[in-house]
């Protein structure tokens, strides 16, 4: 998280340097810089002072808020994964732009760099080419946000504050948990006790909200789920696998059904059970997540859940006009609910 910083820092100091050098928040820094007439006086003298020390130049894109000179969006887009069949973001994206334009903006996409997963956005910074941003990465770790915050450039992230539950930029989410509940009550609607669940690694604060609504309703069922969980990495092969070790238990142990955190993982079950000749949806069940065009179309079909990214779209860009309001206005959380598409493998 520090090399991110010092990446900014190195060609200028950050609101946060300010901040840290006056013994103020940052927000008390912005409210210098663009409502002078909220401070005391002293304390806007201490600041002001501290900000021609320090030869501090406030990005234009954040004083952007109140003059919308752009009426653009920024946002890190990345290549789908080969391999997968999550193309989630697509839909996102697509959503994004029909929204967005609706409010009278364009969303401006900008290559993804894994080496430098700040530099887009520092650049676009530096040439005042957008009003604010949309962060899609939220996971543990990620410096966007942190560089963002002390740049003081506004952004609604599409993703919960993982590792910061109280940070106070405007977020919207899908309620993982929620879906894979909804999933699971559906198979043990069916009659099934042994669901297994396909996850992703623990530190995947995604994958293990998703894991905990499978656990939340076998809990409450009173079924066993020792030795039905398994953590592996998101590709088809690594479905595969897993499904087949967890086949391979003996009768009464082996799973007769599977709940998985992506499409993906749940198209790998469904291969090796094509392999093994048993049809999915009839003697075992599977259910995905993200209800992909592979699962709406790969036979028998694959139930799965849908996240609902048109309505996201929307909220983002609701947030994103209270972020660029005069007066700004307060910055939330939205949690959406998933819905469940039934099809032939469950």
């Amino acid at each position: 998280m520090a090399s991110t910083r010092r990446a900014f820092q190195s060609a200028a100091p950050t609101l946060a340097d300010v901040a840290e050098r006056a013994g103020v928040s940052r927000q008390t820094v912005s409210n210098a810089i663009n409502n002078p007439e909220l401070l005391r006086s002293d304390t806007l003298e201490r600041v002001r002072a501290t900000i021609a020390e320090l030869g501090y130049q406030p990005n234009r894109a954040a004083r952007n808020l109140r003059t919308r000179a752009s009426h653009l969006i920024g946002m890190r887009f990345a290549p789908a994964q080969e391999g997968t069949a999550n193309a989630a973001m697509d839909r996102f994206v697509h959503s994004l732009v029909e929204a967005t334009n609706e409010a009278g903006y364009h969303v401006l996409l900008f290559a993804a760099d894994d080496e430098e997963p700040v530099g887009g956005y520092d650049a676009l910074l530096r040439a005042t080419a957008v009003d604010a941003f949309v962060v899609t990465d939220t996971y543990l770790g990620n410096p966007q946000a942190v560089a963002l915050e002390d740049q003081g450039a506004p952004f609604v992230a599409f993703g919960r504050p993982w590792d910061h539950p109280d940070a106070g930029h405007p977020w919207v989410d899908v309620d993982g948990a929620a879906g894979t509940a909804l999933a699971t009550e559906h198979l043990r609607a069916k009659g099934h006790e042994r669901i297994a669940w396909l996850g992703w690694r623990a530190d995947s604060h995604l994958g293990e909200d998703r894991r905990a609504g499978w656990q939340r309703v076998m809990d409450a069922d009173g079924l066993a789920t020792t030795g039905l969980a398994v953590r592996v990495e998101d590709t088809l092969e690594a479905g595969r696998v897993a499904a087949g070790r967890l086949l391979d238990q003996s009768p009464g142990v082996a799973p007769t059904a599977f709940v998985c955190a992506s499409d993906t993982l749940a198209m790998g079950v469904m291969q090796e059970l094509w392999w093994r000749q048993i049809a999915p949806g009839t003697q075992v069940a599977v259910a995905g997540f993200d209800d992909s065009q592979v699962a709406q179309v790969a036979p028998p079909g694959l139930t799965s859940v849908r996240q609902p990214l048109e309505a996201a779209a929307v909220e983002v860009v609701h947030a994103l006009s209270g972020l660029l309001a005069t007066p700004r206005l307060p910055a939330e959380g939205v949690l959406l609910e998933p819905t469940l598409s039934i099809r032939g493998t469950s």
